[in-house]
């Protein structure tokens, strides 16, 4: 799908690290405030006193929500710098979260079935291989333990998408173009509700195109029986908070939530 490496990642991403930690902590990830991740608290299952790893932690914003949900949480990510941020985070107001950089898509170092859950949000679609983290996420549940993980939609976050607009400048539609392209790209992107005034350099994101049934067929071949899915709309709450939000309500999906279960083998009961 893409010859991009996974130092090539790590490195990416520790140049975004430090800008990201200062944003999102700043409260201009507005997507993720409003709208992913209070939509991934409504579809994950109870987390009180599971042992819990989040699949691509960055700098632990949401591993932290985990924990205070009642999980008892390890994070990884690619990123050392992540990490970094992290732990500090952890240093001034301890959750009982450990943090490991690891990539989620080899071998992150923990003992086969040492997990109630793994968990992952927004960070999947960030990797170059999503069919090697399944099967490490596989390995690492032990039998009737769970996968949850929010990610881009695949079906309408394309490396062609475009917004359609009217004569008076409203969006009407939304333009899905080269669904089938697998190729990996960096997206260069800043948060947009930052302060225009304030001049940072765009984050580089590395993209790795798949389809939806590179995604589900990827969790089913790993041993995972898929018990969920849902694709979510902003609240209207939301919405009013941020106006165009309104169009991941009318027009099209944004977000994309699967849930799998690792199922109980007759070998492995009691």
């Amino acid at each position: 799908m893409t010859d991009v490496s996974h130092d090539e990642v790590a490195a990416r991403w520790n140049q975004n690290a430090d800008q990201w930690t200062r944003d999102v902590r700043s409260g201009y990830d507005v997507y993720r405030d409003l709208f992913t991740f209070p939509a991934f608290q409504e579809f994950v299952p109870p987390l009180d006193g599971l042992k819990v790893i989040d699949f691509g932690c960055g700098e632990g914003t949401n591993t932290r929500q985990l924990a205070k949900m009642g999980a008892r949480v390890t994070g990884i990510d690619i990123s050392g710098r992540f990490i970094d941020h992290a732990r500090k985070a952890e240093q001034e107001d301890p959750l009982g979260v450990t943090y490991k950089v690891s990539c989620y898509s080899g071998d992150t170092g923990f003992p086969d079935a040492s997990f109630d859950a793994v968990i992952s949000t927004m960070a999947l679609m960030d990797g170059p291989d999503f069919d090697a983290a399944m099967r490490e996420a596989y390995r690492l549940l032990r039998p009737g333990g769970f996968l949850v993980f929010s990610i881009l939609h695949p079906c309408f976050i394309t490396p062609g998408l475009r917004w359609e607009k009217d004569e008076q400048g409203h969006t009407t539609a939304l333009c899905v173009a080269r669904y089938f392209d697998r190729i990996g790209f960096t997206e260069h992107w800043r948060f947009g509700n930052r302060p225009k005034e304030e001049e940072v350099s765009p984050f580089a994101v590395p993209r790795f195109p798949r389809t939806l049934s590179d995604y589900l067929n990827a969790v089913a071949a790993a041993g995972f029986r898929i018990s969920r899915i849902e694709e979510p709309q902003p609240s209207p709450e939301a919405c009013e908070a941020v106006p165009r939000f309104a169009r991941w309500r009318d027009l099209a999906a944004f977000l994309l939530l699967v849930m799998a279960e690792r199922p109980v083998r007759l070998a492995e009961l009691p």
